[in-house]
């Protein structure tokens, strides 16, 4: 029985080349068995190298389009991945560099005869106060990174002079050994340890780098805290990291931060709660009492008869919402206080005040 080529891929009949070439990356990084250690990932494999060396060739396609085979003396499916060099027998791609980056993935950067690397990203910790995070603020940090040599504009190389490709892996920045196993003919990449992957040699580094392109240096960034700030939330400021290398960007800072534990308020989200503490006369009678909230102050009025532990809402008088407009409640706990020495005519009072509730 005739093998469904496009089934295999994935694809519709009336796919274009680049839909076919698509696929068979997809499904190659996913199978292939350097990285699928799954049994019968060998296999798979196989079928899927098999039906796109039908359906990537115009010739072979058609004949199969038209007889459901491929064209005579066309694809060989015997021995193991059809004797095919990983590095070179994939016909519709761009050579070694193309094959490399679909199995291992890409550097960012890449190109040939040269690497150029991305520099490392960098955790910055901030603590701010709750009222900074409430309002929102920008600030200031100064931080110590990797920066560009400005002696040879990151080349590594002395002024006057440039970097030589590599004569061990021609520019490439990989080297490849071929292995035969009883699957077949597999090519095994290494980076090149001539150049360490870069492509290039340095005959004559920079004294100031020493051939490295970059250098320490310090830097102030200004960072934008939202209105509603959380503690634990990051910031994300592009290209301010540790410089790349031969070109490459910079790599990204992240500014981690952390709120200070507020003297007065414990804070829930967006909303906030203060404890007062209330005699319990005022408890007792009711009371207009002033209390603090983030931005200032409010009045707030305690009935008659307020028990401990009641709690009352000042809606909307919270920190304002980072994710949203407006802003969280304000909550006031109370906490009744117990007077834990009386004079003797406050004993007396109170003892007439108890003899009066027991005759009602």
């Amino acid at each position: 029985m005739a093998r469904d080529y496009y089934g295999i891929l994935g694809v519709q009949k009336n796919a274009s080349d680049e839909d076919i070439k698509k696929a068979f990356r997809n499904l190659a990084r996913k199978h292939h068995p350097d990285v699928n250690k799954e049994a019968g990932s060998a296999e798979k494999f196989k079928e899927i190298n098999e039906a796109y060396q039908v359906l990537s060739d115009r010739n072979k396609r058609q004949h199969y389009d038209a007889y459901g085979s491929a064209a005579p003396g066309g694809f060989q499916g015997g021995g193991g991945f059809g004797g095919v060099d990983f590095g070179e027998g994939f016909s519709g791609f761009e050579g070694f560099g193309d094959i490399f980056d679909m199995f291992f993935g890409s550097q960012t950067g890449r190109r040939r005869g040269s690497v150029r690397e991305t520099g490392a990203d960098l955790r910055y910790d901030l603590t701010i106060t709750l009222e900074e995070a409430h309002k929102g603020i920008e600030k200031e940090i100064e931080i110590t990174h990797l920066i560009t040599c400005q002696a040879c504009k990151g080349t590594g190389a002395k002024p006057g002079t440039s970097a030589a490709k590599c004569a061990n892996c021609g520019g490439a920045g990989q080297v490849r050994h071929m292995q035969r196993t009883p699957l077949g003919a597999f090519t095994q990449v290494t980076t090149c340890p001539a150049c360490r992957g870069t492509g290039e040699t340095i005959s004559s580094p920079c004294s100031s780098c020493n051939g490295q392109g970059t250098t320490r240096g310090r830097h102030t960034v200004k960072i934008k805290i939202p209105a509603g700030m959380e503690s634990g939330y990051n910031l994300r400021v592009a290209k301010a990291g540790d410089a790349g290398k031969r070109g490459g960007d910079p790599g990204d800072l992240y500014v981690f931060t952390t709120i200070k534990q507020h003297a007065l308020f414990d804070r829930e989200g967006a909303d906030l709660v203060y404890k007062l503490k209330l005699s319990f006369v005022k408890a007792t009678l009711g009371c207009e009492i002033e209390i603090p909230i983030i931005d200032g102050k409010a009045e707030l009025r305690i009935p008659a008869g307020t028990q401990p532990n009641s709690s009352f809402r000042l809606k909307g008088k919270g920190l304002n919402r980072m994710r949203s407009s407006g802003r969280g409640d304000h909550f006031v706990l109370v906490e009744v206080e117990t007077p834990t020495s009386l004079t003797s005519e406050q004993h007396d009072l109170l003892e007439k005040f108890g003899k009066l509730r027991k005759e009602r």
